[in-house]
This record gives structure tokens, C-alpha cells and sequence, in this order.
């Protein structure tokens, strides 16, 4: 088991109160983050801005895009193009926060090369400041050729939701039994020797979802880089979540370890229903809303 770096006193108090609340949030404050790191989902330029004026570190471009952007069932339809695309307007909105963009489905599979250009095409063209790619131990090679390019990245592991096709459906992971044959849960010991081949790899960051709380504790105290938790328990040292779900926004669903901060859908119903009552009364627009000859 790994141990952090412990500071004395005084190192930790100095650090803690330069660097709780840093002006431009970086890799290297994520991966040394002195208490913890909030992160949040963004498409488009003005949610982006509004999460970056509230404060949020991490602000992740995902391929999760797919359900409230484009009412897609999963994130496997999503292009190269359209991530550059989301995370260029993402980027324009944002002046503190550290934002991280996802590599979608077979822009980082098929092999190193293809992987390093991709992950390059998202921080020149979408302005990212690192790149985020699902998989464990099969993908420690294209993590670190992406590392040796001067690109950060965030590793993900537990329940990938490009494997729903191979998991059979979105399952909590790392419930398989030692040593059985199973297509639809990795066992804790796979998943525990992911999170040490993607931190050996040089992942600054990783991204735990979908296992049981005890097991994202075991990973948190396992290795020494952060861990960003969604549905792992609150032992990580981060938590993200889809901005859609917590706001009350999304139409569909939402798994069970989302916690609603808001409800935005019953605001826009009802804005939208004033603005139809009126138009359709004729008090919309009234003389304050409109132009006079003078």
C-alpha cells in the first residue's frame, strides 16, 4: 500500500491556505489537491462559464454529452469531431477552472499513434488541459505514450460506460467473484490492479465509478493520485457528477447515486409557459419591451 507524502504542520497550513482556492486551477494542484476537488460536466459555453464563476475545479467535457446534447441512449455515437467541437466552446467560457476532455469511443483503441494524435487534437483544437480515456491495465501502454506527449491525463475505471455493450447494461463493478468467468463484472482484485497500472502509467487523476463505497475507499488509500469519485463513496478525494442530473435537468433517469441540487426542468417549464400565456394574450411585448419613434 502506497502512503501519501506527509507534510509538517506548518508545510501543510502554508499549502492549504495559498493553494485552497488558486486563481488558475493545474494538473499539478489537482494532483496534490489540499482538500477536495470538485468537478463538475460541461458542453457549451455558457454552463461552462456559469460553473467556472461558481468555483468548480474540474470541469470535464464527457462523451456523457451524448444523452443530454444529442438524446442518445449511450456514449458510443459520439465523434472525434463533435468532442473537439464541445470542448473548444467549453473552453471559451472558462477562466480557472482545469478542463478535461473525454476521449470517445475508438479515438484511443485502435492504437498508440492514433491515440497521442486524438488526445493532440483535443488540447489544439478543443483547448483542453488534459484529456480523460476509459480502461485500466489494457490501456497503462496508450496512457503513458499520451504522458510522454506532455498531455495530462485522467484515468477511469470501475463501471466504463463504453463497455455497456460487453457489461450487458450499466453494473456496479468489482461485485465478481475471484477466479469466475464474468463478462459483466470486473472483480475487486481487477479493479484494484487497474487503479495501479493507470497511476504507474502517469495518470495524474482518476476517475472511480460505479463500485462499491468500501472498494473506492480501498483504491483512495492504494494509490497516492487522486481519486474523483462517481457513485464510490465519499472516500475519494473528489467528486464529479453529470450537471444535467444534479441540476434536475435530464429527461431521463438518473442512477441512483445522483443527488438533485436543483430542479431547473420545473424552472424552464414554467418560464416557458408564462412566455407562451403571454404571447398568446398579447401583453408580450409591452411598451417596455418595445422601441418609440424617439
Amino acid at each position: 500500500m502506497k502512503n501519501h507524502q506527509h507534510r509538517s504542520n506548518k508545510d501543510t497550513s502554508e499549502s492549504t491556505s495559498l493553494n485552497a482556492h488558486p486563481l488558475r486551477v493545474t494538473a499539478p494542484w489537482l494532483a496534490d489537491a489540499p482538500r477536495p476537488i470538485t468537478c463538475l460536466t460541461a458542453y457549451d459555453f455558457t454552463m461552462a462559464a456559469l460553473l467556472d464563476k461558481a468555483g468548480i475545479d474540474l470541469i470535464l467535457v464527457g462523451d456523457s454529452l451524448a444523452s443530454p446534447m444529442q438524446g442518445k441512449g449511450n456514449t458510443l455515437p459520439v465523434t472525434m469531431d463533435q468532442m473537439v467541437y464541445h470542448c473548444a466552446c467549453v473552453t471559451a467560457g472558462v477562466q480557472r477552472a482545469f478542463v478535461v476532455g473525454d476521449m470517445p469511443f475508438l479515438s484511443y483503441q485502435v492504437s498508440t499513434e492514433e491515440a497521442v494524435r486524438n488526445a493532440g487534437r483535443l488540447v489544439q483544437e478543443g483547448g483542453v488541459g488534459g484529456v480523460k480515456l476509459e480502461g485500466g491495465a489494457p490501456f497503462a501502454d496508450t496512457i503513458r505514450a499520451i504522458v510522454r506527449a506532455e498531455i495530462p491525463v485522467v484515468g477511469h475505471i470501475g463501471l466504463t460506460p463504453q463497455s455497456v455493450n460487453r457489461m450487458g447494461g450499466y453494473r456496479v463493478q468489482g461485485k465478481g467473484k475471484e477466479g469466475e468467468k464474468n463478462f459483466r463484472s470486473r472483480t475487486r482484485s481487477q479493479i484494484l490492479a487497474d487503479a495501479r497500472a493507470v497511476e504507474s502509467a502517469g495518470a495524474f487523476c482518476l476517475v472511480v465509478e460505479g463500485v462499491p463505497s468500501e472498494l473506492g475507499a480501498e483504491i483512495s488509500r492504494e494509490i497516492s493520485i487522486p481519486t474523483i469519485g462517481i457513485g464510490a463513496g465519499n472516500s475519494c478525494r473528489g467528486q464529479i457528477l453529470v450537471t444535467h442530473d444534479m441540476l434536475g435537468l435530464s429527461l431521463r433517469e438518473s442512477p441512483k447515486f445522483v443527488k438533485q441540487f436543483g430542479n431547473l426542468q420545473e424552472a424552464v417549464l414554467q418560464s416557458v409557459v408564462g412566455y407562451v400565456s403571454e404571447v398568446i394574450a398579447g401583453n408580450f411585448p409591452g411598451p417596455e419591451h418595445s422601441y418609440g419613434d424617439r
